[in-house]
């Protein structure tokens, strides 16, 4: 049996992805082995390197984008789909889990404040001018949370509690393209790893606190009914999405666990954050999945709508000339 290659992709994390290679190295798979992703200028042809390989920082790089897509073409899985991370977006997300009966808060996606690069207001002639303010404060209600359609990091993210505080913010969003989403008054916030679309680990998340004391330490528990409407609810989700890696974030009012966020595909895994119950155990899970992977016969690219292009193309050789049908003479 050949050599099953897991590799792993990364950027700024110190803790994470050394910790991953050696769990996976120190479990002794027969001809199983892991390593960093190593590569340089990536030819269209390129030969599949690695048969699984674990992405953390392509949503950030390009040309690590480009790579994964091409070496998926060639055979590799990879952790998660280039394809759809790329296409996705929080907005269709909330759109998305609000058709499955998942709890989310009434959201609208707002038009750009300022015209995007190379666009001009003729560019925006479909848009209605000006746009239904109170039609939409009142489909939301106040107070909300105005952030970005995508993007991570609680990064351009402003709680708005009225009109005034809602324009005062939009009227600093640039050319971004925001969703204004009602905010849940929580008693209780939980963050969800979800691993393989199999396993869920939920945290105590305090996201008011200072990042590096949001994990809340001691991980109390839920009450049982809510951890198992949770656990069904973030399956579900990382199921319709697609991710094997992901976090799952749960604003819980009234008894009711809303869904806040659930497009991370390369969640935070650093011990210095998530603290070291939680670490360990991403790290196990993540491992037993890249193993588990790296030994299936998936076929990375079968539900891509170009796969029966990959069966073999019926096609004739130009360069190949024909055999020459025989005259009636040569035959006798």
């Amino acid at each position: 049996m050949s050599t099953k290659k897991i590799a792993i992709l990364f950027g700024m994390e110190n803790t994470f992805p050394p910790a991953l290679v050696e769990k996976i190295n120190s479990m002794k798979v027969d001809s199983v082995t892991a390593e960093f992703v190593n590569i340089g200028g990536i030819r269209m042809d390129e030969p599949k390197k690695y048969d699984v390989i674990i992405d953390r920082i392509s949503q950030d790089i390009p040309f690590y984008r480009a790579y994964l897509k091409n070496a998926m073409l060639q055979g590799s899985i990879i952790i998660n789909n280039p394809f759809w991370w790329t296409a996705d977006d929080k907005f269709f997300n909330y759109a998305m889990a609000h058709k499955m009966g998942v709890a989310i808060p009434p959201t609208v996606i707002l038009p750009h404040h300022k015209h995007p690069p190379d666009t001009t207001d003729r560019s925006m002639r479909n848009l209605v001018y000006p746009l239904n303010w109170e039609e939409i404060f009142a489909y939301v209600g106040f107070p909300a949370f105005l952030k970005p359609y995508a993007g991570g990091g609680w990064k351009h993210v402003y709680k708005v509690h009225n009109p005034e505080e809602f324009f005062h913010n939009y009227n600093q969003t640039g050319d971004l393209c925001m969703t204004l989403q009602h905010g849940v008054e929580f008693e209780d916030y939980y963050r969800c790893y979800v691993v393989g679309q199999e396993k869920v680990h939920m945290m105590k998340y305090d996201p008011k606190a200072p990042h590096h004391e949001r994990y809340v330490k001691g991980n109390p528990p839920a009450p049982p009914q809510l951890k198992e409407r949770i656990e069904k609810d973030a399956l579900a989700l990382c199921r319709a999405l697609g991710y094997d890696l992901n976090t799952v974030e749960f604003a819980v009012e009234d008894g009711i666990p809303y869904a806040i966020d659930f497009m991370n595909p390369a969640p935070d895994a650093e011990v210095t954050s998530v603290g070291q119950q939680n670490f360990e155990w991403v790290v196990d899970a993540v491992a037993e999945m890249a193993v588990k992977k790296a030994l299936s016969n998936e076929k990375p690219y079968a539900e891509m709508r170009w796969a029966s292009f990959l069966a073999g193309p019926k096609w004739v050789d130009l360069k190949t000339p024909k055999p020459r049908k025989k005259t009636a003479k040569e035959e006798r």
